[in-house]
């Protein structure tokens, strides 16, 4: 058996981009090849197109710390130039050559004989299926990439347009238009204001006028926080470029200044914090909204309970005519025409637009069934097992049963307070840590064969999530608010990490590999790819080169010693030379010999 890569990656979204670039600069012979779905990198923001879309974490913080961008346009960026950073900073790096767009693996099973990934990845152009063996599997595929479904009865005899605000239909032009949208969310809080105003924002290829009317349907009201986005000015672009350590400094007042947030999550020791956070939003929201719908705005859940929303310009945009938010009367079918609510009111629409967010509690679905581990288990069949059907992992990474499979935003790994980005870096830095003996090159004088294989034990697996769990009674998450955080049938916390994000950092770099995991060889040896064996090729000839120098320049020096032809001086003086004449060949020995993470 061949191998066809070393590593095979699920998805070329921010995680994805991430694993690959972090990989090829720490462990530059291992090959890799990025499985694309859609005809696009970048993830949820290449397919996140809908009026208004942005990011609600400062740019200069929602970005790589490998790859700082000194000139963002403005503190939350729009969708569009986050996703031109994930273009740059893949064109940079020279990922765009290992992605397979249009693509999906439909199936992984682990042959333990040879200890490889067997991958059925289907090609969506032409229908047909290939087998990929790989040595290492890594799941980047997202925790926000499946819409929930539109359930409502009637759904398919309405004769306008429907669809998920995550799936924007661009050929709608809701000017002048009847729409109803069904969702008060983190999407829908940025693009209602924008279809009852009308829009002219960059963010948007056609201006478009506002909506004759815009009828919106919530289920529960949320904590809105003020969110100015000021644009940044050209003096502080440059200061960020050319000033040494300014825009480090300023990432790490950002970082600072959100997660001390994490204080106010404590049931107990977060209470005042909790309380002038409160008042503070219940004072904006009474200031910003129409008096008629103060009420309904206030939740009665905990502030910190859901994911904090910010407010762009959604509640002055509540005082337009044109607008109708319907709290106490929900949406019960679909007609032809438009909706009916639970009293009997038929609200015409030209549109249905969904925000009713995703299927967070499916991890890896549909896959959850077709990613088979050891004894042929599958995700879903090793959860049913061990944890009553409920997604867990290791550091929400790395699940027992499944050798060489890493989980990129995998369970109990998002922040309810932080970047994303920020969680996935320590998630790769931890997962390369954990492949060490399996991705680096052999030692020259090592003895013993290095192993083909790494699974986390079921005991660390279990005693890690135990501990979540644990930590999770003690904050406000668990407090009884419905979020997609919870699990609403057990009310288990399937997708925040309890703890702080520092603390997270840590458990990245100190890694308890001797007692928690369990590396093995494979029964029968594989051969290595075809790029993995030219670049291993190069890297030996210099490596061989490296050393034979070595040795002949150890000899020739010794012998000169002894002779009393060659003084102290006159080495000092041919190191210097020669650390001068050749410090880039001894850089690039050390790069390929060293594979620190």
């Amino acid at each position: 058996m061949e191998l066809d890569t070393d590593v095979l990656i699920l998805g070329a979204g921010m995680s994805g981009l991430n694993f690959a670039i972090r990989l090829q600069q720490t462990y530059p012979s291992a090959s890799y090849t990025i499985i694309e779905s859609t005809t696009e990198l970048g993830g949820t923001w290449s397919v996140n197109t809908y009026p208004g879309c942005g990011c609600d974490v400062a740019s200069h913080f929602y970005s790589y710390s490998f790859e700082l961008k000194p000139d963002w346009s403005q503190k939350f960026a729009l969708q569009r130039e986050i996703l031109d950073y994930f273009r740059d900073v893949a064109q940079k790096h020279d990922v765009v050559n290992h992605i397979e767009y249009e693509s999906s693996v439909e199936r992984a099973v682990w042959n333990e004989t040879y200890g490889v990934w067997v991958s059925d990845v289907l090609d969506k152009k032409t229908g047909t299926i290939r087998k990929v063996r790989s040595r290492v599997v890594v799941s980047a595929v997202g925790a926000l990439s499946i819409p929930r479904e539109c359930e409502i009865e009637g759904a398919d005899t309405f004769k306008g347009a429907l669809f998920h605000s995550a799936r924007w239909d661009h050929e709608f032009d809701w000017g002048d238009k009847e729409v109803v949208v069904i969702g008060n969310g983190c999407s829908a809080t940025q693009f209602v204001p924008i279809l009852s105003n009308g829009s002219n924002i960059k963010n948007y290829v056609k201006p478009r006028t506002p909506a004759k009317k815009v009828t919106q349907f919530a289920r529960q009201p949320h904590w809105l926080a003020e969110r100015p986005n000021p644009v940044y000015s050209s003096f502080f672009k440059w200061s960020m470029r050319y000033i040494p350590l300014v825009m480090r400094m300023y990432r790490f007042w950002l970082y600072t200044d959100m997660e001390k947030d994490f204080f106010g999550f404590n049931l107990l020791k977060g209470v005042n914090i909790r309380r002038n956070l409160t008042n503070e939003r219940l004072e904006y929201m009474k200031r910003a909204a129409p008096a008629k719908y103060h009420a309904v705005l206030t939740p009665s859940t905990e502030i910190g309970c859901k994911r904090k929303v910010n407010d762009t310009d959604y509640f002055s945009c509540l005082h337009n005519e044109n607008m109708e938010l319907v709290w106490d009367d929900p949406v019960v079918a679909v007609t032809e025409t438009g909706v009916r609510t639970r009293s009997g009111r038929d609200i015409r629409a030209d549109a249905i637009i969904l925000a009713n967010g995703f299927q967070t509690q499916k991890v890896l679905h549909p896959l959850d069934t077709d990613i088979k581990g050891e004894g042929g288990v599958s995700l879903d069949e090793h959860w049913q097992q061990v944890s009553n059907g409920h997604p867990q992992a290791y550091y929400g990474t790395c699940i027992s049963q499944f050798p060489n499979f890493f989980v990129m935003m995998g369970p109990n790994t998002t922040t309810g307070h932080l970047s994303v980005i920020y969680s996935t870096e320590c998630q790769v830095n931890f997962s390369l840590r954990v492949l060490k003996p399996i991705l680096q090159r052999p030692s020259l004088f090592s003895l013993s064969a290095k192993p083909t294989s790494v699974a986390v034990t079921l005991a660390a697996e279990q005693n890690d999530n135990t501990w979540l769990q644990h930590l999770s009674k003690s904050l406000v998450w668990s407090s009884g608010c419905t979020s997609w955080y919870i699990d609403t049938k057990t009310g288990r916390n399937t997708m925040l990490y309890p703890d702080w994000q520092f603390n997270f950092w840590l458990r990245s770099i100190f890694v308890p590999v001797k007692r928690d995991f369990v590396y093995k060889q494979s029964l029968k040896e594989v051969a290595p790819s075809p790029s993995t064996q030219k670049s291993k090729k190069g890297s030996r000839l210099l490596w061989n080169s490296a050393v034979l120098a070595s040795v002949v320049g150890a000899v020739g020096l010794g012998a000169g010693f002894v002779r009393g032809d060659i003084k102290v001086d006159e080495v000092d003086e041919l190191l210097k030379r020669v650390s001068s004449e050749f410090s880039g060949v001894g850089e690039e020995v050390l790069r390929l010999l060293t594979f620190k993470v």
